[in-house]
């Protein structure tokens, strides 16, 4: 399960240009084409935690599997954009369960001692999917076709499903299933969903579709906003909220999901925009953009394994967080030292930093979260909400680099005078992303002095998108110093733990 959401979040991104090209699309459609994805992901996590928590684990997770299999044939066979983005959304929705449910699973199985260990354990499948999602993404666009990247899902989909079902024996949970669907939060898991939706959408058009002034901008926005509210002032009400109070009773948990927030928020539109960035900056086909950076890719699996193996060892996570957040900082920042004259070498090695601070904190920043809680039985929603927060961080993220990129594209491009006939589509902002494969195409017949003009374009675009992520980063550190050093000596098992047949 770990590696399938992980090899589908990052085979999309070096391939959406081309992606982008065949179909036709325009720089919003690109960007709602991974937006549409996180966004499904992120509004529905909530109620797969709830609803896993209230049914048990199998129903949600066979659901998640359905969805996440007729995504990909959809997306498989997409005519057009608009069909790409409803299989992607679609893939969001079992995608969505995939990803939180493997992590809540985990602690059911595991006490609270022993769980730092399988964190490194899970830690080599999501970082093999990031490593080799980008590779698989980038041949299959190259000498294949890009429709690969849903087909190839379908027989993991295939053998993980056979795995879950004959293998994965969870205690259930008593009661008949019409009395357990009877306690689930349904107006709550409605509000939540409705406000967040209405809250999030127009964050990925505002500046680039629409301005932040517009109504179309801000009548969703505003509506999102209140739904929320009263979704938080309902959940005291039900027995089973969507998400429970007692979560939020200590600094600890609450700097832990801020965490997970901006983690996911830095580590997402790094993900989709640094390919872009080698392709654009320095001509470089998505194959290359990827080999570029495995570095950092290997580099990311070796600290997600190794960060809660030492944990396990030295029992104290405190120091791991903090020196994720330094490096996390530290790395976003130095990429704004690589633009078009950097050497092989120093665009190589140059994205390794940011690697160490994302892979530390992919694994161990859930655990300040779990430690803090007095039940067993909440550890799941707690992971579930950490992975929750983070997705929600991705998607603002994805959000905000589309509006920071189009902005800042746009004005810049207004100071590039007499473009040529083949480059007069980069005067509409909405075109930046899907000319990227052409760029390359052009160094014969545009003059050398136009071109680098425009490569700087891109090149500052994305460094403005560099900067907003080094902010983020600097406030994580700055949350990670509200976290406590909290015993992590728990031998209790959860309420739908393992049991292994007879």
């Amino acid at each position: 399960m770990v590696f399938i959401v992980s090899l589908d979040t990052t085979t999309l991104a070096v391939a959406t240009p081309v992606i982008t090209r065949d179909l036709g699309g325009t720089t919003i459609e690109s960007f709602w084409a991974s937006i549409c994805f996180m966004l499904a992901v992120s509004v529905t996590q909530p109620l797969y935690i709830s609803t896993s928590d209230v049914l048990g684990r199998k129903i949600p997770l066979y659901t998640a599997y359905l969805f996440f299999a007729v995504g990909s044939i959809i997306f498989g066979a997409a005519p057009n954009m608009s069909t790409l983005i409803i299989g992607r959304t679609i893939q969001g929705l079992g995608g969505s369960g995939l990803d939180v449910l493997n992590e809540i699973i985990t602690a059911d199985m595991t006490t609270m001692k022993e769980r730092p260990m399988y964190l490194g354990i899970l830690g080599i499948p999501m970082a093999a999917g990031c490593i080799l999602g980008p590779i698989v993404g980038s041949l299959f666009t190259q000498f294949v076709s890009w429709r690969w990247i849903g087909w190839i899902n379908l027989p993991l989909i295939g053998f993980s499903f056979f795995l879950s079902h004959f293998f994965l024996k969870l205690r259930p949970l008593e009661g008949s299933f019409i009395s357990k669907s009877r306690s689930l939060d349904l107006l709550g898991m409605s509000l939540f969903l409705v406000g967040c939706t209405a809250f999030v959408m127009p964050l990925s058009w505002a500046g680039a579709l629409y301005a932040w002034g517009s109504w179309r901008t801000l009548l969703p926005l505003i509506i999102g906003v209140i739904l929320l509210i009263v979704f938080v002032i309902y959940e005291r009400k039900p027995e089973w909220p969507v998400i429970p109070y007692r979560l939020f009773n200590s600094a600890t948990t609450i700097s832990t999901f801020l965490g997970g927030f901006l983690h996911g928020l830095i580590l997402y539109t790094l993900n989709t925009y640094l390919p872009l960035f080698y392709q654009a900056t320095f001509f470089e086909t998505p194959l290359h953009a990827t080999i570029t950076l495995i570095p950092m890719s290997i580099l990311n699996l070796f600290f997600s394994c190794v960060s809660p193996i030492s944990v396990a060892y030295l029992r104290k996570y405190l120091w791991n967080i903090r020196v994720g957040w330094v490096a996390l900082t530290l790395g976003a920042g130095l990429l704004l030292l690589i633009n078009p004259d950097s050497s092989v070498a120093f665009r190589t090695g140059m994205p390794i930093v940011v690697s160490l601070g994302i892979g530390i904190l992919f694994t161990v920043l859930v655990l300040p979260a779990q430690a803090s809680l007095a039940s067993v039985d909440d550890m799941g929603l707690a992971v579930g909400l950490v992975v929750f927060f983070r997705l929600l961080g991705g998607l603002i993220g994805l959000a905000i680099g589309a509006t920071v990129f189009s902005s800042v594209f746009a004005k810049s491009m207004k100071e590039v005078s007499a473009l040529p006939s083949s480059l007069v589509a980069l005067e509409n902002s909405q075109n930046a992303i899907g000319f990227i494969p052409q760029l390359k195409d052009l160094k014969s017949s545009v003059p050398p002095e136009t071109l680098n003009k425009v490569i700087e374009v891109y090149n500052h675009s994305f460094q403005s998108i560099w900067i907003v992520l080094t902010v983020f980063a600097g406030i994580g550190l700055v949350s990670s110093l509200f976290t406590k050093e909290i015993s992590m000596e728990k031998e209790e098992l959860g309420r739908q733990r393992f049991e292994p047949s007879e």
